[in-house]
């Protein structure tokens, strides 16, 4: 049974790539015609605009078969500003064949093709192609080709079986070399062991056009490339997204088992059902209701999938080179809104993840980031076609970068009423080309699991800026090291504002460094002209080595800033007439070596940025009040331990042993902060404690039980693992407590007759459950917020046979109801009424029963009935 295979066409532009696809796929049969990129008709380049420019811009795929395997081949874009597409499809490549111009040897970009297709671990065939040029020259093309590239050269043509070709195969493989010495020969499975190490690779000459040894490429394919091993569960690699008459296509490799339609799969914690399961070869598909592994297929029906997921169990993490280092503004017709360009933008972005779309709500100004031109004239292409408006670019800038030099402690807390979340972050210097590593060391007995990760998922959900320039942060380790949430309050957009406000918080504190993206370079010019070109390199602040000097021409290679060079090539096409090359590739980002004057030119403010604010949000007075970010430490409920920031290298957090070596100090503290609360709440409120001991007899001084733990209030500390025991024995007598504007809130009836009337609709509240009371044996207190009440002042009063409680201004009905269940039901049965989130704070605190808004209501609806079929 065939193999299959995922075979790569890589090259630079112009070299005969897409003329070589054509060549394979007619001669192996899969079409009648070979297509021409000047007759704009080959079976690969399908979108108007790849003919019109003769470019491949999108990769395709087509199917062949070989006399070992089932093949896909993937045909790759060719031009720098398309290369992020090209890179994506190295991910899920098992060989490639590397197509090279006779005429113009080995370029700039095609050592930057060699050094991808190394970092990507990818077996590599070399074609040389267009043999049958003039000029032409075998022999110099292959000892260019040995020269350059650090694996060994495989002549296909003349074979491994000489003895010279059997020495220098065995140099490349210490057991290789044992065996040799032995007196045994290099076998072709050994050939074959070493290209998938990448030790080898198999070198072709001919012609694409002329079909000039096609058929011996293809016959290398078998002989050379080894079988790819597969897993035998489900396993996948998400490498392209694309649409097709509205339809959302999901690109994928099987990496392991099968693949059925109607299936459901797990993406990102969502569980989502194939539609369809496409087959493609071409523009053309077939349905299919199974793929295999090694096989590329689309599929339909997914929408939280993204480029670079890994399904299943394939532990392959994707990574890139390359990525642009370039930003545009986006120019927009005034009658488009700016939020729809910037969604359609992001649907783009799906598709071409290095777009990095961002909206600045101030500004109102949408901005891109870019490989080049080319892709610029795509784009304006690709959103006239699609959503029918037409876009421009402003003035590329480069895409600077921040990142940090010492270690420091990132606090974030949100309080505003009714809402509670505190997260402690380390911030770390990482090393350069990392970009944001995330890690956990907070305990769960701190912080519940749950909590941990929602925190950590905050961390990958957008892209976060610095404080300097506004640029997005990289090169930082972000570790979670403590971390706080309430009962009760806490939801979960709490803990996505804390976590944003901590990562700020710790960028203000830290000291930053603005980067800025360099390029290598190879600048090739006429000999005359290598004088001006060193002294340009070295005014942009670049570093070279020695000129390479040959035939005429010199080569300068080494690393220059992007900003620099960016306008370089138009004058250097100026004052060489046309005859000098410069080829960019990214090689990270570094210092920026004028900092202080790209900060002073963006203006950014980080103090003023309220979208990227740290500052932090405290409850005081029942309100919520913000704290400035260099002041936040100070009102934190966690102390980690860890000071204002860190310099040493050997100054180390551990988070666990300081956690519990200050739990019972903290647990202390908080007792003894809650009963002052508490007994300064009830001291200030003669009446209500009035009201609560003639509802329920006087209250005990919680003091007194030595194993009692505190309620924990909305700024208290707290020790998640309490859980409070009830007395044994309870009187028969019950209470309902009912959070009054829940209900009313919650009901239909009352709810429309708030929306005019807010008085009427909470003495018709009253009256029916003045009642429903009546009718069941239970003592009923109604509590209401003051802040709904004009005047907001506190007030308690008799209501026929319930108790109704009004609370102060900005104090809340629940804290109330809260307090007086943990009292109640140390003596008598309680239930409480709402559909506020208080359930797990009465469960812990004292076990009582909860009755939702509408189980309530049905209850009284059953009472009502009764009573009419009583009267009846």
């Amino acid at each position: 049974m065939k193999k299959n295979l995922v075979l790569g066409i890589l090259a630079h532009v112009d070299a005969g790539k897409t003329s070589l696809s054509e060549a394979i796929l007619y001669m192996q049969g899969v079409i009648r015609k070979v297509g021409r990129v000047d007759h704009k008709d080959t079976f690969l380049d399908t979108y108007h605009l790849e003919k019109e420019r003769g470019i491949t811009i999108f990769s395709k795929q087509a199917k062949f078969e070989t006399e070992n395997f089932n093949v896909t081949l993937i045909d790759t874009p060719g031009h720098a500003d398309f290369s992020s597409e090209m890179e994506r499809t190295l991910n899920i490549l098992d060989a490639a064949i590397l197509v090279i111009s006779a005429a113009d040897g080995i370029t700039g970009q095609v050592k930057i093709l060699i050094r991808l297709l190394s970092y990507y671990h990818i077996p590599t065939i070399i074609f040389v192609n267009k043999m049958d040029q003039d000029g032409a020259d075998r022999e110099k093309i292959l000892s260019e080709i040995r020269a350059e590239f650090k694996p060994g050269i495989l002549d296909v043509e003349n074979g491994f079986n000489s003895a010279e070709e059997q020495e220098n195969i065995a140099v490349l493989d210490e057991k290789l070399m044992e065996k040799f010495l032995e007196g045994e020969r290099i076998t072709q499975e050994d050939i074959k062991t070493l290209i998938s190490k990448q030790l080898l690779m198999p070198v072709c000459f001919g012609s694409a056009l002329k079909h000039t040894n096609i058929s011996q490429l293809v016959e290398t394919i078998d002989n050379y490339i080894s079988e790819p091993v597969y897993k035998d569960n489900f396993s996948a690699r998400i490498f392209k997204i694309t649409r097709d008459n509205n339809k959302r296509l999901t690109w994928m490799k099987i990496t392991g088992g099968s693949l059925k339609a109607k299936s459901v799969i797990n993406i990102h914690d969502t569980d989502e059902k194939i539609d369809e399961v496409r087959i493609y070869s071409g523009e053309k598909f077939t349905t299919v209701k199974e793929v295999m592994a090694g096989e590329i297929c689309a599929v339909t029906g997914l929408t939280e999938s993204r480029i670079g997921d890994v399904l299943g169990e394939d532990d392959y993490n994707y990574s890139k080179m390359l990525q642009p280092v370039l930003r545009c503004s986006v120019e927009i017709p005034d009658e488009i809104d700016s939020m729809i360009v910037f969604k359609d933008l992001k649907q783009l972005e799906e598709e071409e993840p290095t777009l990095r779309t961002v909206y600045n709500s101030q500004t109102g100004k949408l901005s891109v980031e870019i490989m080049g031109e080319v892709q610029e004239e795509i784009l304006k292409n690709l959103v006239s076609e699609r959503f029918s408006y037409h876009i421009e670019f402003g003035t590329p800038e480069i895409v600077y970068k921040e990142t940090i030099k010492n270690t420091v402690e990132g606090v974030g807390h949100f309080e505003p009423l009714r809402h509670y979340a505190e997260v402690h972050l380390l911030l770390e210097p990482a090393p350069p080309g990392s970009g944001i590593v995330l890690d956990n060391k907070c305990p769960n007995d701190m912080l519940s699991r749950n909590y941990q990760k929602l925190i950590l998922s905050h961390l990958q959900e957008k892209r976060f800026t610095g404080v300097l320039t506004n640029s997005e942060i990289t090169d930082i380790k972000i570790t979670l090291i403590a971390g706080r949430s309430h009962e009760k309050h806490t939801e979960g957009g709490d803990f996505r504002e804390a976590t944003y406000r901590a990562l700020r918080q710790g960028l203000m504190m830290a000291e930053n460094i603005l980067l800025e993206p360099i390029m290598k370079f190879s600048l090739t010019v006429p000999e005359q002209n290598i004088g001006r070109a060193m002294n340009d390199i070295s005014n942009f602040g670049g570093e070279f080595s020695a000129p390479d000097i040959k035939n005429g021409s010199a080569t300068l290679t080494g690393k220059v800033p992007a900003e620099k060079v960016s306008e370089y090539p138009r004058e250097l096409n100026s004052y060489t007439k046309g005859e000098g090359q410069i080829i960019l590739e990214f090689d990270g980002y570094e210092p920026c070596a004028n900092a202080e004057e790209v900060i002073e030119s963006k203006g950014y403010i980080a103090e003023l940025d309220t979208e990227n604010t740290a500052s932090s949000v405290f409850c005081s007075h029942g309100a919520g009040t913000i704290i400035p970010w260099d002041k936040v430490r100070e009102y934190m409920h966690i102390d980690t331990g860890i000071g204002k920031d860190t310099d040493s290298e050997n100054d180390t957090y551990d988070t666990e042993n300081t956690f519990q070596a200050r739990k019972k100090e903290d647990l202390v503290k908080d007792n003894r902060t809650f009963k002052e609360k508490e007994r300064d709440r009830m001291a200030a409120d003669a009446e209500l404690m009035e009201i609560f001991e003639r509802t329920y007899g006087p209250i005990k001084s919680r003091t007194s039980e030595a194993n009692d733990k505190p309620y924990t209030g909305s700024r208290g500390r707290h020790d998640d693992n309490y859980v409070y025991k009830p007395a044994k024995q309870k009187n028969t007598k019950k209470y309902l407590l009912i959070d009054g504007y829940n209900m009313i809130f919650a009901w239909d009836e009352l709810k429309k007759l708030a929306a005019s009337d807010l008085k009427a609709a909470r003495d018709k509240l009253l009256d029916i459950v003045s009642n429903y009371a009546g009718f069941v044996d239970e003592e009923i207190i109604v509590v209401f917020d003051a802040y709904k009440v004009p005047g907001g002042q506190r007030h308690i009063y008799r209501y026929n046979n319930l108790d109704v409680i009004f609370t102060k201004e900005a104090e809340t009905a629940d804290l109330y109801i809260e307090q007086a269940a943990h009292e109640l039901t140390r003596k008598y049965d309680v239930t409480v009424a709402t559909s506020d989130a208080i359930e797990q704070v009465i469960i812990f605190g004292a076990g009582a029963q909860r009755l939702s808004a509408l189980n309530f209501y049905e209850r009284v609806k059953a009472f009502e009935r009764e009573i009419e079929s009583l009267i009846d």
